[in-house]
């Protein structure tokens, strides 16, 4: 009788109360350029993420570049792959991630108007064309990433091949200027933030742009797995409400003045230095997160034509806007 008297108070306050809240669903975020990967900075405006700590947990996970992110999500250490045009197709066709889908938009390079990646030599470097890249020392921050692609892709277009004409080493971005300015290598990609830097400004010429090379580019998109959204659906609509919410307050230039002051402690340097941090000086950023799925599809057929991925692929059989799309329903 004490058993089922147990029982039947069990029942009542399950009644009562409802069940057990579940645990927040926990979200790994990747990143690569400091400020300029949302992942490294939104968290500086949790207080605008009404849902953290209650249906969804983040964390934010720093990466060389974007092709050991597929490591990383394959292997179940990642929720949110920050990839480029380059590595989503080679996560799906060469890692087997055929279940992986662009969830939304990170940046775009070469809209009109706005910031597109650069190539430097040195400002006394006797290159003065591409051609003249030949025998030369080439860096990327990793092969296969878009940075890496749109270098060769450019470099084709001049009768040159990796292996044949140059050489490649990897770096990370945070060393391109030193590898520079000590003559490691004769070539090398500056980004945003980093073109920024008045002492890269100092030593380098620039010699083409990631818009000279592949035109406009859907850059970096966030991709998450099929059965990972499914499974959690309801807190990744949450997570992309407030992700949507913290992205427009970045972008508001009525905000501007904080945003630097942010930039500036995160990177430990004076805040004018990022007054072009979420300006037209910037990438592009749909304030939507919608990504570019036509720029996206012509950059995943040059990413076949140079060999990286096995076989043509439809971008928009491996998209998912669905939890962004729900998520701005909330914010209208």
């Amino acid at each position: 009788m004490r058993s089922l008297k147990f029982a039947l108070a069990a029942l009542a306050a399950a009644v009562m109360f409802g069940p057990a809240s579940a645990e927040p669903v926990k979200i790994r975020m990747a990143w690569v350029a400091p400020v300029s990967n949302w992942a490294s900075i939104v968290l500086e405006k949790k207080d605008l993420a009404r849902h953290l700590g209650k249906s969804y947990t983040v964390d934010s996970i720093r990466f060389a570049g974007t092709p050991p992110m597929m490591t990383a999500i394959a292997a179940g250490e990642l929720e949110i792959a920050n990839l480029a045009y380059s590595t989503f197709p080679l996560a799906v066709q060469n890692a087997n991630l055929d279940d992986l889908r662009v969830i939304a938009d990170e940046f775009q390079d070469g809209v009109e108007g706005y910031a597109s990646n650069e190539w430097a030599v040195q400002k006394d470097s006797p290159i003065k064309e591409i051609k003249d890249l030949k025998g030369k020392v080439i860096a990327t921050n990793s092969v296969g990433s878009a940075v890496d692609i749109a270098a060769r892709a450019m470099l084709r277009k001049h009768g040159l091949e990796d292996k044949r004409d140059y050489t490649v080493i990897e770096a990370p971005f945070p060393t391109m200027k030193a590898m520079l300015q000590e003559k490691k290598v004769d070539l090398a990609p500056y980004v945003l933030p980093f073109n920024f830097d008045p002492q890269l400004q100092q030593i380098a010429r620039p010699m083409f742009s990631s818009k000279d090379a592949v035109g406009v580019s859907q850059f970096i998109i966030w991709a998450a797995r099929k059965s990972f959204i499914d499974k959690n659906r309801a807190a990744m609509v949450d997570f992309m409400e407030d992700m949507l919410r913290i992205e427009r307050w970045f972008m508001d230039p009525a905000n501007h003045k904080e945003v630097t002051e942010i930039a500036g402690r995160l990177m430990k340097a004076p805040p004018e230095r990022f007054d072009w941090l979420f300006t037209k000086k910037d990438y592009y950023r749909n304030p939507d997160m919608i990504p570019n799925l036509d720029a996206l599809q012509s950059n995943v057929n040059l990413t076949h034509e140079l060999g990286f991925i096995k076989a043509p692929m439809d971008v928009r059989k491996y998209t998912d806007l669905s939890l962004v799309e729900e998520a701005a329903k909330r914010l209208k």
